[in-house]
Parts: C-alpha cells; sequence; structure tokens
C-alpha cells in the first residue's frame, strides 16, 4: 500500500490556537499546516526525522523522488499551478546542493517555493563532519528570503516567515533549521500567515499612464509573467478591449492570454509570433502588463528587429526594483497587474481615445498578421538553412524503423498542436526543438505554460509537469524534452508510476545536443565537439520503469499517439511516454546575441575559423 493511503495519514486540518507547550518539530509542522500545506517533495533523511514523523497525522504527504533537483522541479511546478506554496526538504549537505539548480530556475519564474535546508548539527559545525555544508551561501542568490533559525524556540517564527516573504516578495524562500533544533521543548504560538494585499499603484502614476493612452493611436499590450500570478487575464482583457489593442504574449508566458480571442497575438521573443511582433512595431504605446521586459524576450527574432523605437512605454510590475531595469520607460507603476488593469479600466471609461476612430482598422491589421503567420507555419515543415538540407537528405537515406521515417520537428509540433486536449498544462525543457515550440504552443486558460524562463537549465520539464500535475489532478499534464535534456530527468519517471501521478512526456529524439550544435554549424564551421548523443530506447527504458511507451516514426501517427497517451493518463491513470523519431536539422541558433565568428592568434589554430 502507498504510504500516502495510509487511513493514519487521513488528517483533521486544525491549528492549534494560542501559546502551547510543544516540541520544535511540533511547531514546525504546525505552522506548515497554518500555511495549508498538503505536500512536500523530497527524499527523507535523518536530519529532519523527527518532524517527518509527524507529518502524516498533520495530513502532510511526502513525495519521494529520485532526485532532489527533481523534487525543487516539482514544488516549482506546483506552486505555478495552485498559486501556494510549494515545498522541498532535504538531507543537510548533499541532498541540500542537489536543489540549488531548480531554485534558480523558480526563482527566475517568481514562484512562492520554500526550500527548507535542515543544516549539520550546532555542536558539529566546523569541524568537518559527515555532510557538512555552509548552505545558506549555495541560495543567497535564488531566494527572496533567507531564515536561520537561530533558537528552537523561534522555530515557528522563522517557518511562517519564511512562508509570508514567499508570497510577498514572489519568489523562492530559505529556512534553514540546526538538525538538533528539532528536537526538546518549547512554549510558543503558532503565527497566522500574512498576506500582502497589493494595490493598484500610485494616483499620479495610473493618471500618466490613463493620459498617455488616452492620446495612443496604436496601443499594444505585452501581457507577462505578472498577469498568470496575478489572476489578472480577464483584467487584461477588459483594458485590450476598451483600448482595441493587439495583446502579444511576453517569452515563454504564452497562457498569459487566451490564444482564442481575436486580439491575441502570440508570443515575442525567441521563436515567437512573427504576427505579434510585426504588430507592437507598430506600437506608439505599449503597456507592459505584469512584465519586466527581459532582455532575451525582446530580442530580434525571425530576422525583425521589432522592438519599437519611438514608443512610449508604461510598465505595471509588482517589483519596484523592475521598472525601467531593461527597457527606458515612460511611465512606471509599481502596482498589482489586476488592480492596475482595472484601475485603468475605469480611468478610460466614457472617455474618447485616440485610437477609438481606428478600432476597427486595428482588427483587420490583428486579423490579417496571424493569418499570414498561420499560413507561414503551414508550409514551413522544415528548417530551410544547408545544414538542415543536408541532414534532411542523410536522414533519408536512413529509417529509424521499417517503414518508418525520421520526422521534421516543425511538422510534429504542428500535429501536436492540433491534438492537445482543452485546459492542457504543457512544460518545456531548454533545447532546439523546444524552443521552436514556442511558436506553436497556445493555451486558453492561465497557470498552463511553464519553462525554465531566463535561467535556461536542462532536465526542468518532467519534475515540473509533475509537480503541476499534482495540484491539478483534472487537468491534462504533457511534458516536452529533447533527448540531451531527457537523460537528466527520465528517472523522474518512477516517480510518477511509483505514487500514481500520471503525466506525459514527449521526448524529441534527434541523436543532438541541438540548440548548441546549431552553433556549431553557424559560427564554427561545422566542427562538431561533444554534440552527438548515441542514444538507447527511451521507449524502452520507460517501460523498464514501470510506464507506458510509444514510438513514433510516421507523421500521421503524432496526434494519436498523444490522443492515446493523454486518454491513458486521464482514464487509467498511466504515465506514458512518447518517443519521437526526429530529423537532425535545426532552428535558429539559441544564442545569436552572445556569439562571434572565432578569431585565432596561434599558428597551431589558424585553420580553425
Amino acid at each position: 500500500m502507498n504510504a500516502a493511503s495510509r487511513p493514519e495519514q487521513i488528517a483533521a486540518r486544525t491549528v492549534v490556537q494560542g501559546v502551547q507547550k510543544m516540541t520544535p518539530s511540533e511547531a514546525f509542522v504546525e505552522t506548515l499546516v497554518a500555511n495549508g500545506v498538503n505536500h512536500m517533495f523530497g527524499i527523507m533523511g535523518s536530519a529532519f526525522m523527527d518532524a517527518m514523523d509527524i507529518f502524516a497525522p498533520a495530513g502532510i504527504t511526502l513525495i519521494p523522488v529520485v532526485h532532489e533537483q527533481g523534487a525543487a522541479h516539482m514544488a516549482d511546478g506546483y506552486a505555478r499551478v495552485s498559486g501556494r506554496h510549494g515545498v522541498v526538504i532535504g538531507q543537510n549537505g548533499p541532498g541540500i546542493s542537489n536543489c540549488v539548480t531548480a531554485i534558480a530556475a523558480a526563482y527566475w519564474a517568481h514562484s512562492p517555493v520554500v526550500m527548507i535546508t535542515p543544516e549539520t548539527g550546532t555542536m558539529g559545525m566546523g569541524l568537518g563532519g559527515f555532510q557538512e555544508a555552509n548552505q545558506l551561501p549555495m541560495f543567497q542568490e535564488f531566494t527572496k528570503y533567507q531564515g536561520h533559525v537561530v533558537n528552537p524556540k523561534r522555530m515557528a517564527e522563522f517557518t511562517a516567515r519564511c512562508f509570508d516573504r514567499a508570497m510577498s516578495d514572489m519568489g523562492p524562500t530559505q529556512l534553514n533549521i540546526p538538525r538538533d533544533y528539532f528536537y526538546g521543548e518549547i512554549t510558543c504560538e503558532i503565527p497566522k500567515p500574512m498576506r500582502v494585499d497589493r494595490g493598484a499603484g500610485g494616483e499620479d502614476s495610473l493618471n500618466a499612464a490613463a493620459e498617455l493612452l488616452a492620446t495612443a493611436k496604436f496601443p499594444v499590450i505585452l501581457s507577462g509573467g505578472g498577469v498568470v500570478m496575478g489572476d489578472a487575464v480577464a483584467e487584461c482583457q477588459a483594458l485590450a478591449e476598451r483600448l482595441g489593442a493587439p495583446v502579444v504574449n511576453s517569452y515563454l508566458h504564452n497562457d498569459s492570454f487566451p490564444a482564442s480571442h481575436p486580439q491575441w497575438c502570440g508570443p515575442l521573443g525567441y521563436q515567437g509570433s512573427k504576427a505579434a511582433m510585426k504588430l507592437i512595431a507598430q506600437a506608439d504605446v505599449v503597456v507592459a502588463l505584469g512584465s519586466r521586459m527581459g532582455p532575451f524576450g525582446t530580442l530580434p527574432q525571425h530576422g525583425l528587429d521589432y522592438w519599437p523605437k519611438d514608443a512610449k512605454i508604461i510598465q505595471i510590475e509588482a517589483d519596484h526594483t523592475n521598472l525601467g531595469l531593461v527597457k527606458k520607460i515612460n511611465v512606471g507603476i509599481c502596482g498589482d497587474a489586476k488592480a492596475a488593469a482595472k484601475a485603468l479600466v475605469a480611468r478610460l471609461a466614457g472617455k474618447t481615445l485616440a485610437c477609438d476612430a481606428s478600432k476597427a482598422e486595428r482588427a483587420d491589421k490583428i486579423k490579417a498578421e496571424k493569418a499570414a503567420w498561420e499560413k507561414e507555419l503551414d508550409a514551413w515543415t522544415h528548417e530551410k538553412d544547408a545544414y538542415s538540407l543536408d541532414m534532411i537528405e542523410e536522414n533519408a537515406k536512413e529509417k529509424p524503423f521499417s517503414g518508418g521515417q525520421w520526422l521534421h520537428p516543425r511538422q510534429v509540433l504542428r500535429e501536436l498542436e492540433k491534438a492537445m486536449p482543452k485546459r492542457v498544462m504543457v512544460s518545456t525543457d531548454i533545447g532546439n526543438i523546444n524552443s521552436v515550440a514556442n511558436s506553436y504552443l497556445r493555451f486558453d486558460e492561465p497557470r498552463s505554460f511553464f519553462a525554465p524562463m531566463s535561467f535556461g537549465n536542462c532536465g526542468y520539464a518532467l519534475p515540473t509537469i509533475i509537480g503541476a500535475k499534482l495540484a491539478a489532478m483534472d487537468r491534462p499534464a504533457v511534458a516536452y524534452a529533447g533527448d540531451g535534456a531527457w537523460g537528466m530527468s527520465m528517472v523522474e519517471i518512477m516517480t510518477c508510476v511509483r505514487h500514481a501521478i500520471p503525466v506525459t512526456a514527449v521526448v524529441f529524439h534527434n541523436r543532438q545536443w541541438g540548440a548548441e550544435k546549431k552553433n556549431q554549424v553557424d559560427f564554427y564551421n561545422r566542427r562538431f565537439v561533444a554534440g552527438e548523443l548515441d542514444n538507447q530506447s527511451f521507449a524502452g527504458i520507460a517501460r523498464s520503469m514501470g510506464a507506458e511507451a510509444i514510438v513514433v516514426d510516421k507523421l500521421e501517427d503524432v496526434g494519436k499517439a498523444l490522443k492515446k497517451a493523454i486518454d491513458m493518463q486521464m482514464n487509467e491513470g498511466k504515465t506514458c511516454v512518447i518517443e519521437i523519431m526526429c530529423t537532425r536539422e535545426l532552428g535558429d541558433p539559441f544564442r545569436r546575441d552572445a556569439l562571434a565568428k572565432p578569431v585565432r592568434f596561434l599558428d597551431k589554430y589558424k585553420d580553425y575559423v
């Protein structure tokens, strides 16, 4: 029987009231309960075993994972879907250090993840004991707040503060606890959670923004992650409809505006929508709603340097330090995306705006640009650079299976898009095909799309979608990964099987580290170093871990495979890995902005230019 199903683990979710005598472990666990914690992710360890022993009667389930990096990614996915805390815990030293990469990804996603880091006991610190490490510096760059329990009597205080600050500061926090501080006897009161009630922003800045919008002739809204986190999609839509403005998604926030809305234009940034780029290029006023306008999400793409040079910029951000940080702005509003959008709609109500007269014309432009982009995507069946054409020809001579084909990634992504079920959640890993997928992923519901954001780490997609699925078991959950990134995380399929958290994973098997290999094509004259992957059968590996698996080597089977896997997920509770055999063709280079043609001075390297 799975430990999570034992009768004694069904607990009454009440929090002790008033000043009480208790152990520090009890104070810690009761504070978790006060903050609504139902699930934690991690690997059991002696460092926190006294607290872990009472998780069950408190109604808290620890989801054991295969690797702690996966645990922290799961906590991130859980937080991004639920809007509540994701919690991760591990053994002091190596268990904790394994989480650093995933906490960094959560930091750039503004996820309220609480990283609980039990530490070497106080009497052993500084002696170089077993699994000793200085754990606070590991996370200082990637946390909004670090709480270190300095005395067992303050256990509830520091625990509560970490949970409060994760929500108020919109990012991960760390709770560091010397392992001997779980024991003893204390008298304390469990703090009540404190949540910040965010406002619309200052009256002066809101009025200035409204005045600027009143004179705009071609306003465009850039809908960012703050719209998703602030549950502000309806308010963003109301503002867009009042202005008749095209709405573009910020990079990797494709779920920040419904794709079925006629004013939706798609994402900016790497492998984004040409329609979005061409429309924002015409803007005289841009409203960046809940967006920091990150540099990688506004770089030229598809040969288009689309960011409007002369447009006035209104930036609305809950974090005042992001105002004007990346782009020069004209009006900065430190406020909640939902409240600010609502306030602007109220200020524009009943007014005649300069953009009113051309609303129908803009609607026609939006429709035309979107239609042109969709037509281009339909016809864009394979990459057309010289290297990709060579690889297509090479693959044509080699069949993966009898009667099979090496499939063009863009055709595969289009077929997957067509087969996506309603309310689907999708996570994408880092890599070439996953980045190209940015053009093909569309959502009508927020909290549906997850990517490693600016940190760009491999091994993200599968564990993150596991956490997302646990937070929303009624929604279909799909992970996209290339074969390189898949190798870093595929062991968490065992977590899905062991703990009945069914997901669907799509693995693009193209036998290479594609994103970096493209740089070697474009900048290093096809001198390939360490980019090739000689893979085993990922379907076979999945089956050995107890999951279902489907190998796809015919284009007509792509959509069928996804629908079958989703049916198994939703109706049979089964995890399925879809292994898609892809050509080695490659999309645009991932970091054209950060590379240049090589220069060599030494004679022995003169031919390597």
